[in-house]
């Protein structure tokens, strides 16, 4: 491997472990901010002090999680500059302005009213609180929007002119860009998966709690709230992620292929490979376990349905099979789980069971973390899936990263990792620390706690001066 080639490795492989780390906060913080939403609404509507509670439970733990958030997504911005110049020289007039709405909308918005939210139960209306703790959530979701429409724009391209420099420029109407074609289907498949993945959380938190006590309310409320997310929202997920993969299918087909398992084209229907060990020297797939023509009933609604193969993409275009083969049935798999454990609490809630199935609430606590490994494996086999292109089908990864040194980007990449596992280690066990305790009546919140701020920023009084005779 020459200098140029290490140099992208290493650059591809620091994007993806800063992206990494940081996708699973915001996937957290995006379904939390809407769980306090209800909660509070719940509070102010039954006036029930256990919906308080469990808000101010969570409100700690959501402090902490959008913190990092922040803090990780502001790290990986800088490399588009570090690492990645020329791709930010070639298509940052038109995701240059995506980026920057993201920040003057949803950023702006979190952070005014994320300090009412935080510390301002006691000392503003409770409407006006409820209106802060909305805006944080409205932000979390705009946030999402932008983010996702600058990634669906680099998948499915469109709205776009070519500079006389090769590069990207705005067309004439920004609702092109915006809404380019991949990009409905991602972000309801993202923000559901965020949804899921906070109800999966709280579900283990109740669950953890109540194998330690059956009769603790609190966790009883959280983890018949989250079963019920489960269950009624995964199948939703499921029939969005088939609407999602059609899309793909139609726009980036051989990003389908490589998660299919398809190196050879089947005329007369492709099957289903369950499992298999790809190998892309010898272009075949090793050890397959297969449905026949299940794969064209899913992909085409018709068992007969002709699918091509990637022995009709060149082969410097087609993507690396074995990571997307099997991040795609890492995330298929866990969906499929969180079905089932949905499925199971219908079933004890029918039973009036819910609470006293032990087996049930020792897997909502194994499937706790299910949902950001799911949302990680979905994220690799997007981007690796997109491979080798950083514009699908435009501009190539090999093109877009800047003229750096290998030792160089290794060892801001080795820096990172050391840094990274230290900050957000600690972040990630003050949370779990958070969540050991069970919450319980009179919950305190981040307001209550000495360290709080006493006044808001900007009305403090002066030192009061004595009067001159």
């Amino acid at each position: 491997m020459d200098a140029q080639a290490a140099a992208l490795v290493l650059a591809r492989m620091q994007f993806a472990f800063t992206v990494s780390f940081h996708f699973i906060f915001p996937a957290f913080s995006i379904g939390l901010a809407s769980y306090l939403a209800v909660l509070e609404a719940l509070w102010l509507k039954t006036g029930k002090d256990l919906y308080l509670d469990l808000f101010r439970y969570w409100l700690k733990i959501f402090s902490v999680a959008f913190a990092m958030g922040v803090v990780s997504g502001l790290v990986m911005s800088y490399q588009f500059g570090t690492n990645w110049s020329v791709f930010s020289d070639k298509v940052g007039g038109v995701i240059g302005p995506l980026m920057a709405y993201e920040v003057l909308t949803a950023f702006f918005l979190e952070a005014g009213f994320l300090g009412v939210m935080l510390f301002g139960m006691n000392r503003v209306g409770r409407g006006l609180h409820f209106a802060a703790t909305l805006m944080v959530a409205v932000g979390t979701f705009i946030s999402a929007f932008w983010i996702l429409s600058v990634n669906s724009w680099m998948q499915t391209p469109t709205g776009f002119e070519m500079g006389p420099n090769g590069e990207f420029l705005p067309g004439p109407s920004w609702t092109a860009i915006i809404f380019n074609p991949s990009f409905p289907y991602r972000l309801v498949h993202t923000v559901i998966a965020a949804y899921l993945t906070t109800a999966f959380v709280v579900g283990a938190v109740g669950a953890w709690h109540l194998l330690k006590d059956r009769a603790n309310l609190h966790a009883r409320k959280m983890f018949s709230m989250a079963m019920w997310m489960a269950a009624l929202v995964a199948p939703v997920q499921i029939l969005v992620g088939d609407a999602h993969g059609l899309n793909t299918l139609e726009h980036q087909s051989a990003k389908v292929m490589a998660m299919e398992g398809h190196y050879q084209s089947h005329p007369d229907g492709a099957p289903l490979y369950l499992f298999g060990i790809p190998d892309d020297a010898n272009q075949k797939l090793d050890y397959a376990i297969a449905i026949p023509k299940a794969s064209s009933l899913i992909l085409k609604h018709d068992p007969d349905a002709p699918l091509a193969g990637l022995d009709t993409i060149a082969p410097d275009k087609r993507p690396p099979v074995w990571i997307v083969f099997w991040s795609f049935r890492i995330m298929v798999g866990l969906g499929f789980l969180m079905l089932g454990l949905g499925l199971w609490s219908l079933l004890a809630r029918t039973r009036k069971k819910l609470y006293d199935w032990p087996m049930l609430h020792r897997l909502a606590v194994l499937m706790g973390p299910s949902g950001f490994v799911a949302v990680i494996a979905g994220w690799v086999t997007t981007e690796v899936g997109r491979q080798p292109w950083t514009v699908y089908g435009l501009l190539r990864t090999a093109d877009s990263v800047s003229p750096i040194a290998a030792p160089a980007v290794a060892t801001s990449l080795a820096a990172f990792v050391v840094v990274y596992f230290a900050v957000f280690g600690i972040g990630t066990w003050y949370i779990l620390h958070l969540m050991k305790d069970a919450p319980h009546p009179h919950e305190p919140g981040p307001e209550q706690d000495e360290r709080a701020p006493i006044r808001s920023a900007g009305i403090t009084p002066a030192q009061q001066q004595e009067e001159v005779e």
